[in-house]
């Protein structure tokens, strides 16, 4: 206890005649520590104090202080109005503080071997700071300790590809998003496909991706250093636009989908824990920097991602590329301390289910999984790999497996991304999807198609060998597509009674007409 090399230092204080234990990282500055101290003995932060022994003699205040023990208790003292409050004479004051001059220098000595100790250890200090149960608020306190030693790590900025200029975040020193403490009730909703999207803000998302990977054991498992995984998820938030339909809370639908269907399925007895991290994080960076315009636009037009990729799936390979641009920045890679091979894992693990979310392979991955699902066998990995990117064109597309309150705001944002890309489109003389046009395109004709055609057969084969997802995915989707259907039929009668009156006045005017003229 007390050494120089301890990561933190224990001090015992004289609070009104009780012990008031204070405990603080040697990360910490002098100035958080005093804060503590005030705290700990019901004074104000903002007030200046001094620290003395049993024999009176003044103690430094700093993050290299001496120990004590609970027989041996520091007093604190304020200063007001530039005197000590309880302390003797001037000159004992002077023969305290040269006293306290002469440690200082004593330990000065020991600076650079405690330099090289302090980098090595950062991401020990880290990690214990967030498993030690400290709040966000207290590890914001050795920001600016922090920063000092991440100011002399090489930074990079990346340039987005597309035309707007957009820059990945900056490495951040702590996470800075309010931590939200989730309710018994939210973390039990989490788990369920009918799990309301729409409640969240932004800060409350993050805080829910952040149990989720906490929850399946990805933290654990694999030694995750949790700021880093702060700091990853606050970068990968930064960089969904602000986009109707493709945007960050999309992100969080696809992922907690994506979690649900894990518990749901029992995945976690299927998969390596390994196979289910990736999962999770190619749900979570399948849609990054989306620009809000398809790839049949971006094909069309002859954008620079189209050229760049060839016009083969160009969204998903430009998703990939800002993904790793993210996990190339220290501060926001959580796979940093994996070794080269599983590294690799994770990259072509990850490629592998972003690209397979492009709708235009939907048919091809779809045959080949049916195929598979004729002697399907959990220790094939190619079977294995099939059912994985399945499952998340599962997640991408789900939101009609949700209640009809959560489903169907969705059906209007992604109408408002498709009319800001047909009004675009006919602006810039390409040719428009049908689907896509103002025009012609209404909700129910919109949503009949792709849930009797897309959603209902994909969802329905992968029931055949997880038949548990019948009654809470399949069945709502059954639903939903009768429901447009009552709509269209409303819409279509009442379409036929408007022409009606349209007509009956065309020939009430022709009679007139005629009769005018006879």
């Amino acid at each position: 206890m007390g050494s120089a090399f301890s990561a933190h230092r224990v001090i015992y204080l004289d609070a009104d005649g009780k012990v008031q234990k204070v405990v603080f990282s040697r990360f910490c500055s002098q100035c958080d520590i005093k804060e503590l101290f005030c705290t700990a003995v019901g004074l104000p932060r903002n007030i200046t104090i001094c620290l003395f022994d049993s024999t009176g003699a003044m103690v430094s205040i700093d993050p290299t202080m001496p120990s004590n023990s609970e027989r041996s208790l520091y007093r604190v003292l304020p200063v007001m109005g530039g005197q000590l409050t309880g302390v003797a004479t001037k000159e004992e004051l002077f023969q305290n503080v040269l006293t306290q001059v002469a440690e200082q220098f004593s330990r000065a000595f020991k600076i650079n071997e405690l330099k090289t100790e302090v980098t090595s250890r950062l991401a020990m200090l880290e990690r214990r700071v967030e498993l030690e149960g400290m709040k966000v608020v207290e590890i914001e306190k050795c920001q600016n300790d922090i920063k000092k030693l991440r100011e002399e790590m090489a930074s990079k900025n990346y340039n987005s590809f597309l035309d707007d200029n957009k820059k990945l975040t900056p490495p951040r020193d702590v996470p800075t998003y309010p931590k939200y403490h989730l309710t018994l009730e939210t973390v039990q909703a989490l788990k369920q496909p009918t799990f309301d999207v729409w409640q969240w803000e932004p800060n409350e998302m993050l805080s829910c991706l952040e149990h989720m990977y906490h929850d399946l054991g990805l933290v654990r498992d694999f030694n995750i250093n949790p700021i880093t995984l702060k700091r990853w998820l606050l970068c990968i938030n930064d960089n969904y636009r602000s986009n109707p339909f493709h945007n960050f809370r999309h992100c969080f639908c696809v992922t907690q989908m994506m979690y649900s269907m894990i518990h749901l399925c029992s995945l976690q007895e299927k998969f390596t824990p390994l196979e289910i991290l990736i999962l999770m994080t190619a749900a979570v960076c399948h849609d990054l920097d989306h620009p809000g315009y398809n790839n049949v636009y971006q094909i069309n037009a002859r954008t620079e991602l189209a050229v760049r990729y060839n016009d083969i799936s160009p969204l998903e390979n430009h998703h990939c590329a800002v993904a790793f641009h993210i996990f190339s920045q220290p501060d926001c890679n959580i796979f940093s301390h994996f070794d080269p091979e599983t590294v690799k894992q994770i990259h072509q693990g990850t490629i592998a289910l972003i690209l397979a979310t492009d709708m235009a392979r939907h048919g091809e991955i779809l045959d080949l999984f049916k195929q598979k699902m004729e002697n399907f066998d959990f220790t094939n990995e190619e079977h294995v790999s099939c059912l994985k990117m399945v499952l998340i064109k599962c997640c991408d597309i789900s939101n009609e497996v949700r209640p009809m309150e959560v489903a169907e705001p969705w059906v209007d944002c992604l109408l408002e991304e498709y009319f800001k890309q047909s009004d675009r489109e006919k602006a810039e003389r390409l040719p428009v999807a049908p689907f896509m046009d103002r025009e012609k395109v209404t909700k129910p004709t919109a949503q009949i198609g792709f849930i009797k055609f897309v959603l209902i057969p994909m969802f329905e084969t992968v029931m055949k060998l997880f038949p548990q997802i019948e009654e809470v995915m399949v069945q709502p989707l059954r639903e939903s597509r009768d429901r447009y259907e009552e709509l269209k039929q409303i819409d279509d009668a009442m379409n036929e009674v408007q022409k009606k009156k349209s007509e009956n006045l065309i020939m009430g005017g022709k009679k007139k007409k005629t009769g005018q003229l006879i």
